[in-house]
């Protein structure tokens, strides 16, 4: 029996790998894909496991379930154990069951895990058929789990090369993890090519290692080019989300709309990105104060919003939220962590102020100005030192005349109530007054709600002071016709006393009386006429003359009044013409307006009549003729073809009561357009012409003169320029020039020194530059040349009976004329040889 026992033991096992194996195989029939997951020997309850593709099998999967509730799989593929599992040595499987609920399709994913030990030996069984089987030399994807536990070293791939089975192949791998930092992570054995881990790594340090591989023989020959080997690190939800702040300060107003913004939380999570690992989820956990719950939290974007309408920032000012992110997608076994967030309630103006009291009393005395008076407080329960706050007060009904004002206390917030203009208790000895008060900001709420204005009473009594004369009304008036006869007496200037609302014991003094035609009573304040009053005066405006009077009482206190006399108007002004030049051009024109005023008032004013008074001239009326255009304007008219002239036509105007006055006008017939033409003439024809020049006449006329003055400059530069002419005679032997004259009287062409020579006569001290040249000088009647000596001179002579001559030298010398004659015969003798040579330059005559 016993050697049976094995063998039952043995036909056991042996049936239940049969049945293992035939589970596989019947998942297997149904899957769409199969996933081998290598795992340890023991999983902890909620461990990563792996992740699955699930797109791979269905795109829409909207339900996704697992076959074995020891493991759960989450939207992203991932798989985690819910509870603690041990592996044994055998394998174990489960399938991923992914539903498509609209499209009513169901697809199944096989996963089966593997302890590691096994894996390990499967893969050396496989080492033996690999060695027999033809291997290619290309990277194998590789990978392992973050934070792993091993064991260590821990197996992650054999590579192997082609060449292997013709050489002996030595593997050996470089890079990042081997011969750099962190070094000694990987390792390969040189025989087999099997890669091993030496221990964990950690994900969010190193996400990937990129590894060369190499395959050499013993003597140092490379079959294979270098394989490039990546291993990438899987990511394991190691790292809890962090908010970016530990506090969080928001604030929001007071009364605001549900789902109104209040603030924006945000957290970070170092796992790998779009993965369950860094899916975070936002969440209130607690509030302080607990109720009323008034704020909300959206789970993805961590945006906080109210969720009541019932903030009261005078109830509470502020909340205190506890805030939870998670990351796995929220589900219990993410990671979480807490932060702080503190919501401040901001304020708005939803409290009116009100007055403390409804009425108030308060007096002053009168005659006082800028002094307080009262001082009156509210109450406002919105947040102080804030426009919602502070008052803004005014006065409603009662200050018609302006005599009071209310503001504001910065520090205090009151409503100071003050006198601006004097008060008269005669008048009014009491005043009541209404004072409404509001906020500097507008009041938030429906008007309608209830009154956006909180109002009291002042009452205001004013206390009677011992006052002096008062002059009520300030400007008193009186009516007196114009030009009544001196001490005409009439009623003046009345004050009186505001308490006994008398005149008596008052007297009265004239301060201003621009022309002195009156006199004041000193007890009555009456007027006297002291001269006759003319209403056409120039002191007097509007027909009101005005003096200044000055009432005092026995205590000396005093008042200022004005006094206007309206002077009735009296015809004692005949119309006249103001303008009494008039003038008519005419070539264009064959009269002229004219027009009268009257000083007097209106009722003996216009209409007018128009005359022509013919009594100085007979031939006025035969001259002139005038024609009425409306109650104060003519037009007068030349009758006859006039001369162009000023003419005296003296024209009578009479007001409306018969007054009369003769204006004598000058009226001036001109050749012209315009009067202006007409007054600007210097006409014989018009009498009185005067020539005036414009700026422009004016400055043609200097232009010209400057433009003559150029053009003599330029012919006297021109005239000294052309002294300088070439030799006409060529120098002789004696440098003597011949002067040859064929007739016998003396010749009157005229010599003019060009070179500025003076001719010098004997006995007389006149200088000229002109002479006169004859053909020989009469000495007794004998003619004779005479011949000067020196070369370049000039010479001039001058007639003159029984005078010697003088000679001016080019050089300025002075020759004597004497000492340079000669008699015909020598003269002759000289001349003749040379003249035969060139007879026709020795008879040459030089003028000038």
């Amino acid at each position: 029996m016993a050697p049976a026992r094995p063998t039952r033991s043995r036909s056991g096992a042996l049936c239940r790998q049969l049945l293992l194996t035939l589970t596989i195989l019947t998942f297997t029939c149904d899957a769409c894909r199969k996933v081998i997951l290598h795992v340890p020997s023991q999983l902890d309850a909620e461990k990563f496991v792996g992740r699955v593709n699930l797109k791979e099998c269905f795109q829409s999967a909207n339900l996704i379930h697992s076959s074995d509730p020891d493991f759960q799989i989450l939207e992203d593929g991932s798989v985690y154990t819910t509870n603690a599992v041990l592996l044994s040595s055998e394998e174990r499987s489960f399938t991923i069951l992914l539903y498509d609920t609209e499209n009513q399709e169901e697809k199944k994913i096989l996963v089966l895990l593997q302890h590691q030990t096994k894996v390990l030996k499967k893969r050396h069984s496989k080492e033996k058929v690999l060695r027999r089987a033809k291997r290619r030399w290309a990277p194998i994807p590789c990978s392992m789990l973050e934070n792993s536990l091993g064991p260590f070293p821990l197996f992650l791939q054999q590579i192997q090369s082609d060449t292997a089975q013709n050489y002996t192949i030595y593997y050996s791998i470089r890079g990042p993890g081997v011969d750099r930092e962190p070094k000694n992570l990987f390792y390969v054995e040189r025989d087999t090519g099997n890669l091993y881990c030496t221990r964990a790594v950690d994900r969010e340090e190193y996400d990937s290692f990129e590894l060369i591989a190499f395959a050499t023989t013993p003597d140092g020959y490379t079959p294979e080019l270098p394989l490039p080997l990546v291993i990438r690190i899987e990511d394991e939800n190691d790292n809890y989300p962090i908010f970016t702040e530990t506090t969080y300060v928001f604030t929001v107003s007071e009364n605001c709309r549900v789902g109104s913004t209040v603030g924006q939380v945000c957290a970070t999570d170092k796992d790998e990105p779009d993965t369950m690992h860094t899916r975070l989820k936002y969440s209130i956990i607690e509030q302080l104060p607990a109720y009323p719950t008034l704020f909300s939290m959206h789970p993805t974007t961590g945006v906080i919003t109210t969720s009541s309408s019932q903030l009261d920032r005078e109830v509470i000012d502020k909340y205190q939220l506890k805030i939870k992110v998670q990351d796995m997608d929220g589900q219990y076994f993410g990671l979480h962590t807490t932060s702080t967030c503190i919501i401040n309630i901001g304020d708005v103006n939803d409290n009116l102020p009100t007055f403390t009291r409804t009425s108030y009393v308060t007096s002053v005395e009168e005659n006082t100005v800028d002094v307080e008076i009262l001082r009156v407080t509210v109450e406002d329960k919105d947040l102080m030192n804030t426009a919602n706050w502070r008052a803004n007060y005014t006065i409603l009904k009662g200050n018609e005349n302006g005599n009071f004002k209310i503001v504001t206390d910065p520090k205090t917030n009151e409503g100071v109530l003050c006198v601006v203009k004097p008060l008269n208790y005669e008048e009014r000895p009491q005043v009541n007054l209404q004072i409404g008060v509001v906020n500097e900001a507008p009041y938030s709420k429906e008007a309608s709600s209830r009154s956006v204005m909180s109002t009291a009473t002042v009452t205001v009594n004013v206390k009677n002071q011992d006052e002096g004369p008062e002059c009520s009304p300030a400007v008193q008036t009186v009516q007196i016709k114009e030009n009544v006869p001196a001490g005409t007496k009439s009623n003046g200037y009345k004050a009186y006393d505001p308490e006994t609302r008398s005149s008596s014991g008052i007297r009265y003094k004239k301060l201003t009386d621009p022309k002195g035609w009156v006199t004041v009573d000193e007890n009555e304040g009456s007027i006297t006429i002291f001269r006759s009053l003319d209403r056409e005066a120039e002191s007097v405006r509007g027909g009101i003359y005005n003096i200044t009077v000055l009432a005092s009482d026995k205590d000396g206190r005093t008042c200022t009044g004005t006094l206007g006399i309206i002077l009735e108007d009296v015809n004692d002004n005949g119309p006249v013409i103001p303008k009494r030049t008039v003038v008519i051009c005419k070539t264009v024109m064959s009269s002229a307006d004219i027009v009268a005023v009257d000083p007097d008032g209106p009722m003996n004013g216009p209409p007018f009549d128009f005359s022509l008074d013919s009594d100085a001239d007979s031939d006025i009326e035969r001259k002139w003729r005038l024609t009425k255009i409306n109650d104060t304007a003519a037009r007068l008219f030349f009758q006859e073809d006039l001369p162009f002239g000023t003419y005296r036509v003296p024209v009578r105007v009479t007001d409306r009561h018969g007054l009369s006055f003769i204006s004598p006008l000058n009226v001036m017939l001109c050749d012209c357009v315009t009067e202006n033409d007409c007054t600007l003439r210097t006409d014989a024809r018009t009498g009185h012409g005067v020539v005036r020049l414009g700026k422009w006449a004016i400055l043609a006329i200097l232009l010209g003169i400057a433009l003559l003055f150029c053009i003599l400059f330029t012919l006297v530069c021109g005239g000294t320029g052309t002294a300088k002419q070439p030799k006409v005679f060529p120098d002789d032997l004696a440098q003597q020039n011949l002067i040859v004259s064929n007739t016998e009287a003396p010749g009157d062409d005229k010599i003019c020194s060009t070179n500025g020579f003076t001719a010098h006569t004997v006995g007389s001290s006149a200088q000229g530059i002109c002479g006169t040249l004859g053909s020989g000088a009469k000495n007794g009647g004998q003619e004779t040349i005479e011949m000067v000596k020196g070369g370049h001179q000039t010479l001039e002579s001058c007639r003159g009976a029984g005078h010697h001559h003088t000679l001016d030298s080019c050089r300025g010398g002075h020759v004597d004329m004497d000492n340079c004659r000669y008699t015909y015969s020598e003269w002759h003798s000289f001349t003749q040889p040379r003249l035969g040579e060139e007879s026709v330059r020795g008879h040459t005559l030089i003028k000038n």
